[in-house]
């Protein structure tokens, strides 16, 4: 039997350490939207400007040509950011052949819609099979070695684990969950508890301060996850605490440093035109509260953090806001 192909579509850190870990397990060809970023990859084995310490497979191939990438896949994952992620599907469309499995990698909600990543693939190319891989997964260091767990998660057993065989190798352990929705919304929901996290530390938080944050925000994604479809027990796991305590307390996490520096005094148009990559938790904080307010779903911690970033409060004021904050009991009944 041939090795399956798979395509990869997205030239950033996270891309760009799935296409390294997929190689070693069959053969993947990955698109960067960057000529010079497609040359760096095939002449010299680097990312430098994602992953400036990470050496590459010299059997990962990069390419410029979308339907190159896309037409040949039998796999095709997507990490491109959610603002442009419907724009690459329509543009992949054409090229893609029935029934091939797509896999999103992009933990953001699509403003304007509040589609998950995962509908915008049902909703631009109908009758593929739909995945999401998503956990507490650190690019530098999942390149740099370090041992990691991550999760798969789709409905169809069968496609899901053979969807694990191409994603797990050596140290990066892959589970399977067929909660899509909860699996998804997890790894979108605690960037913006990060950004609360960070604002915390910068404005002098202490670590019992820092893990009440850290608690109640994943109180506060529960209740909108579960609102929203997916499983409460999902939470607890890799996708949910696992996720969120890897950005909460990671300097790495690109989440977390937008809290850090909007808690110097920051302004967030400033810390976004400095960085190299996306924080999503930015663009997902106004649908994550217009969402919430659909459903009535209290949360008062990503709320604030909506508000710092839309600059209508400071960070002190929504720090020291939360502080006061009426309390009542921990887990609330039914």
């Amino acid at each position: 039997m041939r090795k399956l192909q798979v395509g990869l579509v997205g030239g950033g850190s996270w891309g760009t350490t799935v296409a390294s870990i997929v190689a070693r397990n069959t053969s993947i060809t990955m698109w960067a939207r960057n000529e010079e970023t497609v040359k760096e990859i095939n002449k010299k084995h680097t990312n430098k400007k994602y992953l400036p310490d990470a050496r590459l497979p010299k059997h990962l191939k990069a390419s410029h040509d979308l339907k190159e990438v896309v037409g040949d896949a039998d796999v095709l994952i997507m990490g491109v950011p959610s603002n442009s992620f419907r724009e690459v599907a329509k543009q992949i469309a054409p090229h893609l052949r029935p029934w091939v499995p797509v896999v999103s990698l992009t933990k953001g909600l699509e403003r304007g819609t509040d589609m998950r990543m995962t509908q915008i693939i049902e909703d631009e190319l109908p009758g593929h099979p739909v995945g999401v891989l998503t956990g507490p997964n650190l690019a530098r260091e999942i390149m740099a070695g370090q041992a990691a767990a991550s999760v798969i998660a789709m409905e169809d057993e069968i496609i899901v684990q053979e969807l694990q065989k191409v994603f797990n190798s050596g140290l990066f352990r892959v589970y399977t969950n067929d909660d899509v929705i909860g699996c998804e919304l997890g790894g979108v929901l605690k960037n913006v508890i990060a950004i609360a996290v960070g604002m915390g530390i910068s404005l002098g938080a202490g670590d019992n301060t820092r893990s009440a944050l850290i608690t109640r925000g994943l109180s506060e994604i529960t209740r909108l996850g579960v609102a929203m479809g997916g499983r409460p027990e999902t939470f607890s796991g890799l996708t949910g605490m696992g996720d969120m305590l890897a950005t909460c307390i990671s300097s790495q996490s690109r989440n977390h440093h937008v809290g850090l520096e909007l808690g110097k005094g920051r302004s967030i148009d400033d810390i976004i035109e400095e960085m190299v990559m996306v924080a999503e938790g930015v663009k997902s904080a106004p649908t994550v509260i217009k969402i919430a307010e659909k459903l009535g779903v209290e949360m008062p911690i990503a709320n604030d953090v909506h508000e710092v970033i839309a600059g209508r409060i400071t960070p002190e004021q929504a720090f020291y806001g939360l502080l006061k904050r009426k309390v009542g009991a921990e887990i609330e009944p039914d």
